[in-house]
C-alpha cells in the first residue's frame, strides 16, 4: 500500500512461468497509456531476455522477484542473497537498464521481518501488494474474469497495490488476469482512480541498508 490521499492505483505484475498473456497486457497497456511495474525472476530472465527488453523499451519499471521462485523461509540467509544478487545479474543481462528498480517482492509473498531486512541490506526495497487478483490459479483453481475484476476493485483505495501476473500456471496457455485488465482498467477509471508508475512514489523510499523498509 502506497501511504497518500491520491486516488492512484499501481498495477504490477510478476512473471515466472511463461510470457503467454505477455502480448495482450502489453497492448492494453500502450493503448491506455498506462503504466505498470513488472516483477521478474532471474530465470523468466534468462529465458526471456526478449521480454525484458520490450518491457524496457515500453518504458515499464521492472523489479526483482528472486531468481528460481523458492520459498525463502527453506533457505540460508547466504542462499536468499544468492537469489537476490542472481535474479539482478539476470535482468541487467538481458537488457533492463534504467528500468531496474531498487524493488524486490517475495516469492509467495512469505515475508519476515528479517527477510526484509536482509533484502534491504542488498539495495532493495520489498514492495508486496493490496491486493492479488489470483488470476493465476487458472479457471482449473475456480478462477474467472469476474472474479478477478472484483477482487481488485474490494480492494481499490487510495494507494492500492494490485498484483496480477503475466503467464499461464505450469505451462498452460490461458491467463485470466490478461483476459480481465481491459475490464479492471475500465473500472480503476471509472471509480475516479488512475493508474500510476510505482517509480514516481516509491524510489525515494528506496534506502541504504538496513532501513527495513516494506512497502
Amino acid at each position: 500500500m502506497i501511504r497518500t490521499r491520491e486516488r492512484v492505483v499501481a498495477v504490477t505484475f510478476n512473471a515466472a512461468w511463461n510470457d503467454a498473456g505477455l502480448d495482450s497486457v502489453l497492448g492494453e497497456l500502450a493503448r491506455r497509456h498506462t503504466p505498470a511495474t513488472f516483477f521478474l525472476t532471474g530465470d523468466f530472465a534468462d529465458r526471456y531476455p526478449e521480454v525484458v527488453r520490450r518491457l524496457a523499451t515500453a518504458g515499464h519499471g521492472l523489479g526483482n522477484h528472486s531468481y528460481s521462485h523458492p520459498h525463502f523461509r527453506d533457505l540460508t540467509a547466504a542462499g536468499r542473497s544468492r537469489e537476490v544478487r542472481a535474479a539482478d545479474r539476470a535482468l541487467r543481462a538481458a537488457g533492463a537498464g534504467r528500468a531496474l528498480t531498487p524493488f524486490f517482492r517475495f516469492p509467495y509473498s512469505e515475508t519476515s521481518s528479517t527477510q526484509i531486512r536482509e533484502v534491504n541490506g542488498l539495495g532493495f526495497a520489498d514492495v508486496e501488494f493490496t491486493t492479488d487478483t489470483n488470476g493465476w490459479k487458472g479457471t482449473e483453481g475456480g478462477m474467472t474474469v469476474d472474479l478477478a475484476l472484483r477482487r481488485a476493485l474490494d480492494a481499490l483505495r487510495p494507494g492500492a497495490i494490485v498484483q496480477m501476473h503475466v503467464g499461464a500456471f505450469e505451462g498452460g496457455t490461458e491467463v485470466i488476469d490478461a483476459q480481465a485488465l481491459p475490464r479492471i482498467l475500465d473500472a480503476i477509471t471509472a471509480r475516479g482512480y488512475r493508474a500510476i508508475d510505482l517509480r514516481t512514489l516509491l524510489t525515494p523510499l528506496a534506502h541504504p541498508a538496513g532501513s527495513g523498509d516494506k512497502l
